[in-house]
C-alpha cells in the first residue's frame, strides 16, 4: 500500500509539472543587423496586442526578444464540445523585423495574438512604438528622440535623453529624463491618468499645462502667464456656444521649446530632478 502512495504522488508530480511546462511560454530572439552601425537609426515598433520593453545596451545590433502569450488558458470543462473534445492549439505567432538603411520596422503576423517584445538596441535613436491592449510600453535608459503611444496601459520611460512625445488613454505617463533636447517641444498627455514628468534642474521650458479633473503641482519656480484665459463665444442660427479653454502657462529657468501636458481624469506634476 505505501508503495502504491509513493507511486501514486510521483505520477501527480509528473503530471503537474508536464502541465506548468506545458503553459510556459519559450522566448525567441531576432537580431538585426544595422547597415550603418554606430550611426544615428530609426526603429518602428507596433504591436496591437501585448507590452513593449526597450533599453540601451553596448552592442551594434537590435536584438529583439519574443515572447509570446499562452493562447489556451481555457478550463478543461470546456474542452468538450457536442461530444468532440478540443485538439487544437493556440501556439502560433510572426514577428517580422525589416531593416533598410538604418531603419527597422517590426510587426507582427495575428493582430489578436498578444506577444510580449524585450528589445536591446544601440543609442542614438529615432524611436516610435506603440501597443493598443494588454501591455505596457517601457523604455529605459534611451538616447534619441522619442515618439510613444499606448491605449488601455501606462507609459513609463526612465533615464531618457533627448526628447519625447507620449500619449496613452488608459492609463499613467510616468517620464524620468537625465537630460533634455534644448531645442525640442515636447508633450504627454493621457486621458485616464496621472502625467508625471521629471527634468533635469536647468531646464528651459514654456510650460502649457491642463487637467480638465485634477490639479496641477510642481516643485519648479515657475513664472506663471497671469493673462485671463480668452472666452470664444458662437452665436449664429440653431447654434448657441461660449467656450473657455482653460491652461496653465509659465516658465521654467527663463523659457525654452514648448512642454505641454494633459489629462482628462487624474493630476499632473513637473518634478525637479532630486540632486
Amino acid at each position: 500500500m505505501k508503495k502504491m502512495k509513493i507511486a501514486g504522488l510521483i505520477l501527480l508530480s509528473l503530471i503537474i509539472g508536464t502541465k506548468s511546462f506545458g503553459q510556459t511560454a519559450s522566448t525567441e530572439q531576432l537580431t538585426v543587423p544595422l547597415s550603418s552601425p554606430g550611426k544615428p537609426y530609426s526603429l518602428k515598433v507596433h504591436l496591437v496586442s501585448g507590452s513593449i520593453k526597450v533599453a540601451s545596451y553596448e552592442g551594434k545590433d537590435v536584438i529583439i526578444n519574443v515572447i509570446p502569450r499562452n493562447g489556451n488558458n481555457e478550463d478543461e470543462s470546456n474542452a468538450v464540445e457536442n461530444g468532440m473534445k478540443r485538439i487544437s492549439t493556440h501556439g502560433s505567432y510572426e514577428v517580422t523585423a525589416k531593416e533598410a538603411d538604418n531603419n527597422v520596422t517590426v510587426n507582427t503576423g495575428n493582430p489578436n495574438k498578444a506577444i510580449d517584445l524585450d528589445l536591446k538596441i544601440p543609442q542614438d535613436v529615432k524611436l516610435q512604438i506603440g501597443t493598443v491592449n494588454d501591455g505596457e510600453v517601457t523604455v529605459e535608459n534611451v538616447r534619441g528622440e522619442l515618439e510613444v503611444n499606448n491605449v488601455n496601459d501606462k507609459i513609463t520611460l526612465t533615464n531618457i535623453s533627448g526628447s519625447v512625445v507620449a500619449n496613452t488613454v488608459n492609463g499613467d505617463v510616468n517620464v524620468t529624463f537625465k537630460t533634455v533636447d534644448p531645442k525640442a517641444p515636447m508633450s504627454f498627455s493621457t486621458l485616464n491618468g496621472d502625467v508625471n514628468v521629471t527634468l533635469p534642474a536647468d531646464t528651459k521650458a514654456n510650460l502649457k499645462l491642463k487637467s480638465d479633473n485634477g490639479d496641477v503641482f510642481s516643485d519648479f519656480d515657475i513664472d506663471i502667464d497671469k493673462t485671463p484665459a480668452k472666452i470664444d463665444k458662437t452665436t449664429e442660427p440653431g447654434l448657441y456656444k461660449i467656450k473657455k479653454d482653460d491652461w496653465v502657462s509659465g516658465k521654467i529657468n527663463g523659457g525654452g521649446p514648448e512642454m505641454m501636458m494633459k489629462n482628462m481624469q487624474g493630476n499632473i506634476y513637473v518634478k525637479k530632478e532630486a540632486k
